[in-house]
């Protein structure tokens, strides 16, 4: 299949087989493709060659941004049911029998309504309402907010609504487009579980690299206008890519090396008759060959640091006895106290609702709220939000636009920080207005960034980057010396920045100490021991204040000699089990790798059940293993 635009070939030759059941992650550089793809799946756009050809049952479901100028004075539950359409049909033809049966009674009436009702009953329409409620509640939604219209909600929950529907229709083939854009982390992880057990194919644009992660199987690639198959998640891809390039970039060193060799005896022999026929074989030689494209590397580093003028006191900021609400109904915050010291690099999270954004207003002081808000000494704050965008010089160029945040700097080394933000070339010359959403994104986080504040913060900072703007944002903050608070649901950037987690539970502000993967076991064992408080009772089962720690240590049991040695026994076993594992899991994955495994449906099936047998095996043999690890721990005198 081929594709042109404006001249310019997005697709040229490229194939892509889509299986029943396929978790496909759709991945590439923006503007290599990825969304035009979707349009050319679905029909919106048709390919300049070749075929795109679809099974006579295929329907296909189609997540994407244009889905949010969508508005309805229905209910949100009536528009997720809309999912329903032959079920909602019989149900009418159901209730207007009834009604003339009142009326005007016959024996024919009663074998319609039978033939009605049977069908309904066969396609479970009398559980539709209680589906819809399940996914609507699944993605964010409270109870009572479901009968509320469509259009009272704001583009980020009108959007869920959209995907509730689709997921109601369940169609053999589903494309979403950046799914994870309007969802918090509950509501990520809720629709990673659903689309991992989901009974038909996905694809999936996202730049949610732990998403990906966790719901696909296979990733597509698209580059240099070729959709390359990678049989793995998106972990698996970045490995694979890495020995794909080292064989690629090899094999170009040895073609080109070949080729100057060659070009070195032509430019000898052509003036020699003696030596003609030789040169000409040569020539035609070159002509004929495959040229193998160089490697580039896509993966940008920054090659600058980030500084600040004056250090701040150890106290960046306190809060002390802070209440937020927006009436008796919506309390945020209720007297709570929190301190922010030199070097934090601190990330509030959790669901919608809760009062981050709020909270980190009230840190920036443009939130009214009763209680202290006290600056710390020689503090410079910067802060980074969505409507931030509202406020770049439409007319200015990027470097003029830059300079406004530090006017100290040369040219030469704002167009090197721009560089590092994927500017090169004369794009440093564009104006703010032709720059795409995701671009002016960019370039106000670059402003934040040489500001020379000491202390940053950033409301969902990630929005609308893909995933190189991603990790060019995580190397500017790990090099950042200063104090930043985050507010993001993106799980890979949290991890890669936080050392500290906020979460307000129970109108308070709460802190884990420590990275956000080990705030994840420590909040899963509190879950398990019931230390969460509910959401409809937020007065109980307090969790410790920020200045607590998270668990006291315990006392260490005693134990004998026996049973030490024991012990260390079962975990070199494990310990032996686990490598066996890993070991296995690999040769299986390099075996998945091969693209002619899919000639042969019986080995490939095979495959993957070993596969998934073997993870499932590794899981349980890490689990155990760390259990006894643990359990050393306590007894060891």
């Amino acid at each position: 299949m081929s594709f042109y635009f404006g001249g310019r070939a997005i697709f040229e030759d490229a194939s892509l087989q889509i299986k029943p059941k396929d978790k496909i992650g759709l991945i590439g550089l923006n503007g290599k493709g990825k969304s035009t793809l979707l349009k050319l799946i679905v029909g919106d756009y048709e390919p300049d060659s070749g075929e795109i050809n679809k099974s006579g049952d295929c329907t296909i479901g189609f997540l994407n941004q244009d889905l949010l100028s969508y508005q309805t004075e229905d209910s949100i539950l009536l528009v997720a049911m809309q999912a329903f359409e032959r079920e909602l049909e019989l149900q009418n033809k159901i209730e207007e029998t009834l009604q003339e049966m009142e009326t005007n009674y016959r024996d024919e009436l009663v074998d319609v309504l039978g033939k009605y009702q049977e069908e309904f009953q066969m396609l479970d329409g009398y559980s539709m309402q209680a589906k819809a409620e399940e996914i609507l509640e699944g993605l964010g939604f409270k109870t009572h907010e479901l009968n509320q219209p469509l259009k009272s909600f704001s583009g980020g929950w009108r959007m869920r609504v959209m995907l509730a529907k689709l997921l109601l229709q369940k169609p053999a083939l589903l494309l979403l487009d950046e799914p994870t854009n309007h969802l918090d982390l509950p509501s990520i992880q809720w629709i990673e579980k659903y689309i991992a057990n989901y009974e038909n194919a996905v694809i999936t644009v996202s730049h949610d690299r732990q998403f990906l992660d966790n719901v696909i199987q296979t990733t597509v690639e698209v580059a240099h206008s070729k959709l390359n198959v990678y049989s793995g998640n998106y972990s698996f891809y970045l490995g694979e890519k890495e020995l794909r390039n080292e064989i690629q970039k090899s094999s170009y060193e040895n073609q080109q090396a070949q080729i100057r060799q060659t070009e070195r005896f032509v430019d000898r022999f052509k003036a020699k008759a003696s030596k003609a026929k030789q040169v000409q074989s040569r020539v035609k030689a070159l002509e004929r060959m495959d040229v193998i494209e160089e490697v580039t590397e896509e993966t940008a580093k920054v090659h600058f640091r980030f500084k600040f003028g004056t250090q701040p006191g150890r106290h960046v900021m306190q809060l002390n006895n802070i209440s937020k609400d927006y009436g008796k109904e919506k309390v945020i915050l209720d007297d709570t106290t929190a301190t922010i010291e030199r070097g934090d690099k601190i990330a509030l999270i959790g669901a919608n609702g809760k009062g981050k954004s709020t909270l980190l207003r009230i840190i920036a002081g443009t939130e009214k709220h009763a209680g202290e808000r006290r600056m710390g000494h020689n503090v410079n704050f910067s802060f980074y939000a969505q409507h931030q965008l509202e406020s770049l010089h439409i007319d200015e160029n990027l470097v003029e636009e830059l300079r406004y945040a530090d006017p100290s700097k040369s040219e030469n080394e704002l167009r090197s920080i721009l560089g590092a933000f994927l500017f090169g070339g004369e794009d440093v010359f564009k104006k703010i207005k032709v720059l795409s959403g995701g671009e002016k994104s960019r370039v106000a986080l670059a402003k934040v960034l040489i500001s020379e504040a000491n202390f940053l913060l950033l409301d969902e900072p990630t929005n609308h980057l893909d995933m190189q703007s991603v990790n060019i944002l995580i190397q500017a903050l790990q090099q950042y010396e200063g104090t930043y608070v985050t507010v993001s649901h993106d799980r890979h950037f949290v991890s890669n920045t936080a050392t500290k987690i906020w979460f307000i539970e129970g109108q308070e502000i709460k802190q884990y100490p420590g990275t956000y993967d080990e705030y994840l076991v420590w909040q899963a064992k509190r879950e398990a021991d019931g230390l969460v408080p509910m959401e409809e009772d937020k007065s109980n089962d307090k969790v410790a204040p920020v200045t607590a720690k998270p668990e006291p240590k315990k006392i260490k049991k005693q134990a004998t000699d026996y049973e030490l040695k024991q012990l260390e026994k079962a975990i070199e076993q494990l310990e032996t089990k686990v490598m066996e594992l890993e070991d296995e899991k690999k040769s299986i994955e390099k075996q998945l790798a091969d693209t002619t495994i899919y000639e042969d449906q019986n080995k490939l099936a095979k495959l993957t059940a070993d596969y998934e047998k073997v993870k499932a095996d590794l899981t349980k043999n890490s689990n155990a293993w760390e259990e006894k690890v643990e359990e050393l721990e306590e007894i060891q005198p």
